[in-house]
């Protein structure tokens, strides 16, 4: 009886590779990733270290292998370093914007407290909105699920409750400056999160996003990949290169990777408690 063919990790790293992007151009969905797999295809000969490992870590779990090359492609094409950049970017534009807000949403509260003291000492009124029912129905004009189920029941509570146990429109732009003040922008799932918790952007901010990606898909997140899945430092170091298509001046090694795994085991170990003895 003859010994089973054992298969070539990068034959079989490729083979489901080109799949996924079959795949994407049946759907014609998701051109970044295709990309990034020609980039995989065309940069074959750093690789055959790299999928030797994958393949032997993960060829024995089912979809294991699949998912982590789809965790490569998905952190290259969207948590790359440029979009990063641009993610970091936005998180100060939303601060800005959140004391815009605030600081005209306070003002314009103001505006409309003087202009109801106007309206009670002047002897002139203007045809405003002076409740907030009325704010809201006008706010809601062009939406026809507003008219069919909360128009009345708003105009049943307003004829109900007089005007005492409603909040006042320039109160309800008080609470948006509030609001707006105390906004402190967090991110809104752990790749973002672990992008964009250093001080300042780097290559390193890549590695955090897909360190983040494979928890998300590993056994403790019930995904296929085994929990606790630690790559070579080389092996990480080439399939970034790759995946991120690195020149030679840019391009990482394995002591990069060594240092960067170094520094997170001593911010790790910085915020754990002490433990008193």
């Amino acid at each position: 009886m003859t010994d089973p063919i054992t298969p070539d990790p990068t034959t079989v790293c490729e083979a489901l590779l080109l799949t996924k992007k079959q795949r994407y151009l049946d759907k014609e969905i998701l051109p970044s990733e295709r990309e990034i797999i020609d980039r995989l295809i065309t940069r074959r000969l750093e690789l055959p270290e790299a999928y030797r490992e994958l393949h032997d870590k993960l060829a024995q779990h089912p979809d294991a292998l699949d998912t982590m090359l789809g965790t490569l492609l998905n952190t290259a094409a969207f948590w790359n370093p440029q979009r990063i950049a641009e993610i970091r970017s936005q998180r100060t534009q939303l601060r800005e914007i959140n004391g815009k807000i605030g600081s005209l949403a306070a003002e314009l509260s103001e505006l409309l407290e003087e202009r109801t003291q106007l309206h009670e000492t002047s002897g002139f009124l203007s045809e405003t909105h002076s409740h907030i029912g009325r704010v809201i129905q006008g706010a809601a004009r062009d939406n026809p699920m507003f008219d069919d189920y909360l128009a009345m029941p708003l105009r049943q509570l307003r004829g109900q409750f007089d005007s005492k146990y409603w909040p006042t429109i320039e109160a309800c732009l008080a609470e948006l400056a509030r609001d707006a003040y105390g906004a402190s922008p967090e991110a809104s799932d752990p790749l973002t999160a672990a992008a964009t918790a250093g001080l300042r952007g780097s290559l390193t901010d890549y590695f955090e996003a897909l360190a983040a990606g494979i928890d998300e898909n590993d056994t403790n997140s019930c995904g296929p990949i085994p929990a606790g899945l630690v790559l070579s430092d080389s092996t990480l170091a080439s399939l970034v290169n790759c995946a991120l298509d690195l020149d030679p001046d840019t391009m990482v090694d394995a002591a990069y990777v060594k240092g960067l795994r170094q520094r997170r085991r001593t911010r790790s170990k910085k915020r754990q408690p002490s433990r008193r003895s």
